[in-house]
């Protein structure tokens, strides 16, 4: 006898055996039992997730011998279901839109549409890979479509939507399918091992869930291949083999070696991994799934599903959440730019060692750093200082902004620590001179840079900097960029800083950098052009008929 792959030993026969696929089941079944049934459907999704199997079962759904009509329960034993589980039910017309994508093959099946079922009560046209059919076969079919006999039901199935036109998609009810879950790929899989009575190993199956990439097919034939690869037993070793992974191990080392900024140990752990030939996209796929479970553990822990592993524990209590976040983005377009290095492990140790390197804002620190002040002697003061970057949680504050005729500040934002690459000589803020002179050399950009320079000084006294905003720059004012304004300044000063913003006194409004900007550009440019008036030469020319083109005299750049 021969082997029936799973994939078609397993295939659902009944809508409550789908696995993912719940809003298309609902409402097929809903209209099933009202007798609403439309004549046209189109089932969208990608390869596997059961877009011909929903087509077949609601084929056995309109024939099904047992009751008078339509049913959403098929019984699965009359002679038309079997029969269209087997193939070979005469009135279900399976159509490979690959293959027939003709306007002749379109006729042949318009023609064949207006006779009568054979067997069943309907006849029913399921056309695979739609999006292949000809322009002039969609024209062809499109009156046939719109208005079928009555006996006559067309589901139409493909993995490409955008490419139907709309006339054919205006007369179809569409379904999309989901990509499945790994979680529901993986129950699916153990319960048809447990059935099946093949051994397995609980870790190997996640493994193919995920390799499965959202496709139930793809992971049953992932699985046909793991018995034959494993000899009978599904090991989680035999799949790492087979699918090319490393051992959890190996990926955990990598991130322990990063969280300690041990860049030797990193390399020779790239080393010891690259004695496997793995596949280093699929590592850095696997970095990313571990980090995306630190920040859970991190963040959000009561969403946790999978239970932790040490090496995970204790990454969650050494990195802070900023650090994971730019580790997972660096090991995301890490995987996006590996075709483009000159080889796989170049790209990969270059993603590694760019996690390395970069550090976001504020922590540039590192692990080993902090660990060696911990055993330095107290007398050290420069050794001592280096704790204040260690991990610390944050607060969010609403910020409110008042109405413009009120005089009370807005609340302010939370203080800001120095960091320990402040400046050793810290700028003086005590006038408003201080502040226009401090704003150049402010580690700011962008939009935060422009509200600094939309600002005046009121004064700085206990720690608070109070700035009075520009008329008409109510817009800059956010919780970000006033975040990023206060750390920049409490790094340039020396000390922590809050920034509050009230209103400026109406008799004497205070300058702000845009506004002396502005006024210095328009005095050179009024000096530029008096010079350039008062040059006899150009005295000489216009007396003699010249004119001068508007906005073309431009002043020297400064010297400084």
């Amino acid at each position: 006898m021969s082997y029936l792959v799973l994939a078609r030993k397993w295939r659902p026969k009944r809508f409550a055996e789908l696995v993912g696929q719940e809003h298309v089941v609902r409402a097929l079944v809903n209209a099933l039992e009202s007798n609403r049934v439309h004549h046209a459907f189109l089932f969208t999704g990608t390869r596997g997730v059961g877009k011909t199997t929903i087509a077949r079962i609601f084929a056995k759904s309109l024939n099904c011998e047992r009751g008078d009509g339509a049913t959403a329960e098929p019984c699965g034993e009359c002679n038309a279901c079997r029969d269209i589980d087997a193939g070979r039910f005469v009135d279900l017309l399976e159509i490979d839109a690959a293959s027939n994508t003709g306007v002749d093959d379109v006729r042949a099946l318009i023609e064949n549409a207006q006779y009568m079922p054979s067997r069943g009560r309907t006849k029913v046209y399921l056309i695979d890979e739609v999006h292949m059919l000809s322009k002039n076969a969609f024209n062809a079919l499109l009156k046939t479509l719109e208005e079928p006999p009555g006996h006559v039901k067309f589901l139409l199935a493909t993995t490409d939507p955008q490419k139907l036109p709309v006339t054919v998609l205006s007369r179809c009810l569409q379904f999309n399918l989901r990509r499945l879950e790994p979680a529901q790929i993986e129950g699916q899989l153990a319960r048809i091992l447990q059935a099946e009575a093949i051994a397995f190993e609980p870790m190997a199956v996640p493994l193919l869930a995920r390799a499965a990439d959202g496709s139930l097919r793809d992971g049953l034939s992932l699985l046909d291949q793991a018995i034959a690869y494993t000899g009978g037993s599904v090991t989680e070793a035999g799949v790492q083999a087979m699918l090319g992974t490393v051992d959890r191990n190996r990926v955990e080392a990598l991130l322990a070696a990063l969280a300690a900024g041990d860049g030797a140990a990193l390399l020779a752990a790239v080393d010891a991994l690259a004695q496997y030939s793995p596949d280093f996209a699929q590592v850095l796929d696997d970095l990313a799934d571990h980090l995306h479970q630190v920040q859970l553990r991190q963040l959000v822990p009561a969403f946790v599903a999978e239970p932790a592993t040490p090496a995970q524990l204790a990454l969650a209590g050494a990195a802070s959440p900023e650090l994971v976040q730019l580790w997972y983005q660096l090991a995301i377009t890490g995987r996006r730019d590996l075709g483009l290095a000159p080889s796989a492990r170049a790209g990969f140790e270059m993603t590694l060692l760019r996690m390395l390197a970069f550090r976001p804002a504020g922590e540039g620190v590192r692990a080993s750093d902090v660990a060696a002040a911990a055993t330095t002697p107290a007398s050290n003061e420069s050794k001592r200082a280096l704790p204040v970057v260690e991990s610390r949680k944050h607060s969010v504050a609403t910020h409110v902004v008042p109405a413009k005729s009120e005089s009370v500040a807005a609340p302010a934002v939370p203080a800001v620590e120095p960091v320990a690459s402040a400046p050793a000589v810290a700028h003086k803020l005590a006038d408003a001179e201080d502040w226009l002179a401090l704003q150049p050399v402010l580690a700011l950009r962008g939009p935060a840079r422009e509200l600094a320079a939309h600002t005046a000084f009121l004064g700085c006294e206990g720690g608070a900097l109070r700035l009075a905003l520009a008329p008409g720059s109510d817009h800059l004012r956010n919780d970000s960029l006033v975040r990023q304004l206060a750390q920049a300044v409490g790094q340039a000063i020396g000390a922590q800083v809050q920034v509050r913003f009230e209103k400026a006194p109406a008799a004497a409004p205070a300058d702000t950098l845009h506004d002396r900007t502005q006024r210095q550009r328009s005095e050179r440019q009024s000096g530029a052009e008096a010079d350039f008036f008062a040059d006899p030469v150009v005295s000489r020319l216009l007396e003699q008929g010249a004119t001068v083109v508007p906005d073309s005299i431009r002043p020297l750049p400064s010297d400084n």
